[in-house]
């Protein structure tokens, strides 16, 4: 009996050839070949595509969103895994906070647009708290889980050589949590990456949300198309590159 695996890359690109013939098939069957639907075409994305890639334009947009997703990572950092040490060390706080928690957590951070925009007005300030916000909870809740799951025996050896509650902290707990931290950090850019371009909807004058509004203001339906694409693989590289930290943080290089 033959064994032999087919290797997952190829696995990888065959599923992506898929997804091409589907959306081919999409707009072959379902449009007209000289209708508004043929600028959505794959062709039609492509020859758009590769224009875009010569404009200098496209690299602003792109640096000034992922400007906007390090901060608003780094952001829900500085909150998340403060809070998850707290909750995931103390029975009674977290007891205390998981309603609370979930609660804010279940409401969607879009909801917060018309409030934050009244509040803050227009600009990176509203964007970088909606960023913030949606990010913060899957980096406090894995963080917390990391301190629940540390093995008791390493904080009673650290007890026993009457280490300090900073030194705790320090030596045992946060090298500890790091796994779980970067799990989170990398379901935040998922979501982060989701809630971005809705939110540089708010009257900004750069990034990849407002582009697709400026293509779709100017009936630059193949460009919009090409838009996508570029957002869909911008993506993909930044989760390839968190799921990469993860790996070489767990398997230790």
């Amino acid at each position: 009996m033959n064994n032999s695996r087919i290797p997952g890359w190829w696995l990888g690109l065959s599923g992506l050839a898929g997804l091409l013939v589907l959306w081919w098939l999409g707009v072959k069957v379902f449009g007209e070949a000289d209708g508004l639907s043929a600028r959505f075409s794959l062709a039609a994305t492509a020859s758009s595509l590769w224009e875009l890639l010569g404009r200098s334009e496209l690299y602003l947009h792109i640096a000034v969103s992922l400007k906007r997703i390090f901060v608003g990572l780094f952001l829900a950092l500085l909150v998340g895994v403060p809070l998850g040490l707290l909750v995931g060390s103390s029975r009674n706080l977290e007891a205390a906070t998981t309603p609370a928690f979930q609660f804010l957590r279940m409401i969607s951070p879009l909801s917060w647009m018309p409030i934050v925009v009244m509040l803050m007005g227009v600009g990176d300030q509203p964007i970088y708290f909606l960023l913030a916000f949606a990010a913060v909870w899957p980096i406090m809740l894995n963080t917390a889980a990391g301190v629940r799951q540390l093995d008791p025996r390493w904080l009673q050896l650290s007890k026993s050589l009457s280490a300090t509650r900073w030194e705790t902290l320090r030596r045992v707990v946060i090298p500890g949590v790091v796994g779980h931290v970067l799990t989170g950090v990398r379901l935040a850019i998922g979501i982060l990456w989701i809630v971005l371009v809705p939110c540089e909807m708010l009257g900004v004058s750069a990034g990849l949300g407002y582009y697709i509004l400026d293509t779709r203001d100017r009936l630059a339906y193949s460009e919009l198309m090409a838009m996508v694409v570029v957002i869909g693989l911008l993506g993909f590289a930044l989760d390839a590159f968190a799921r990469w930290v993860h790996q070489r943080w767990v398997h230790g290089g």
